[in-house]
């Protein structure tokens, strides 16, 4: 490949905006050989008809976190309850947490440990015109006894499991979880089946082999919801809801 070409994986699109962008554009192409995001480049993508914008602190929003928050969104309408409190644990970007503040009319709490990655939050949220609270704190320790609605995506890829090489320029702490990726979600559901006020509803996205696993935590901790797993665009299990059975 000549050094000037861009790579034939790029859209049209993504090649103009990096064109009108770059106007050198050789630093920018060495990079694109390499597997450098294209996102960090463009520094945002669109996320749920919002502009989110991203750099190297901050995990880049995949399609299967779209869809979570258009399920989100539609079992949250169901509920049919008003002054419903959510809090995104780990928001990273914000991208869940402000997609579902311009969609739906609920207060919104999200945290992460990252004070790098809540400056590009905070940054997102005023470009996109919500007004969410955010808070730097561990999600673990964060006292989860107010909130109606918990979501999550958390970090949950095995160390011991190949990547793509693009990936090893995203942030290690939003990507990689101990326990074969399964530690967010046991000190989680945990966490919450020893709280005083449980959630109506508990929301997750998760690795495709990872359901029957998660199952046997909310059995042990949280054994009175309804678990159910769904699928993503290409049919693999990407997301878990667990739901308070309500007499």
């Amino acid at each position: 490949m000549n050094k000037h070409d861009l790579p034939d994986y790029l859209t049209n699109t993504d090649k103009l905006l990096l064109q009108e962008k770059y106007p050198n554009l050789e630093e920018i192409i060495i990079k694109l050989n390499q597997n450098y995001p294209v996102q960090y480049l463009i520094g945002n993508v669109d996320f749920y008809d919002c502009k989110i914008i991203v750099n190297e602190n901050v995990l880049i929003p995949r399609f299967e976190t779209e869809l979570l928050v258009d399920k989100l969104i539609h079992r949250i309408q169901n509920l049919k309850t008003s002054s419903l409190k959510v809090i995104d644990l780990g928001t990273g970007s914000g991208c869940i947490a402000i997609a579902l503040k311009k969609n739906i009319n609920v207060d919104i709490i999200a945290i992460d440990m990252s004070e790098k990655a809540l400056e590009i939050a905070r940054e997102n949220a005023k470009e996109n015109k919500v007004n969410i609270q955010f808070q730097k704190a561990d999600m673990l320790r964060f006292d989860l006894n107010d909130f109606d609605i918990i979501i999550s995506n958390p970090p949950y890829v095995s160390k011991k499991e190949p990547i793509g090489e693009e990936v090893k320029y995203e942030p290690e702490n939003a990507v990689f979880a101990e326990k074969d990726g399964l530690y967010f979600y046991e000190q989680i559901l945990k966490k919450i089946g020893n709280s005083t006020h449980k959630p109506i509803l508990i929301a997750f996205e998760i690795g495709m082999n990872q359901a029957s696993l998660i199952k046997e935590y909310q059995i042990q901790f949280l054994p009175e919801y309804h678990f159910t797993v769904e699928q993503d665009y290409t049919g693999k299990d990407r997301f878990i809801f667990l739901e308070k059975n309500r007499l």
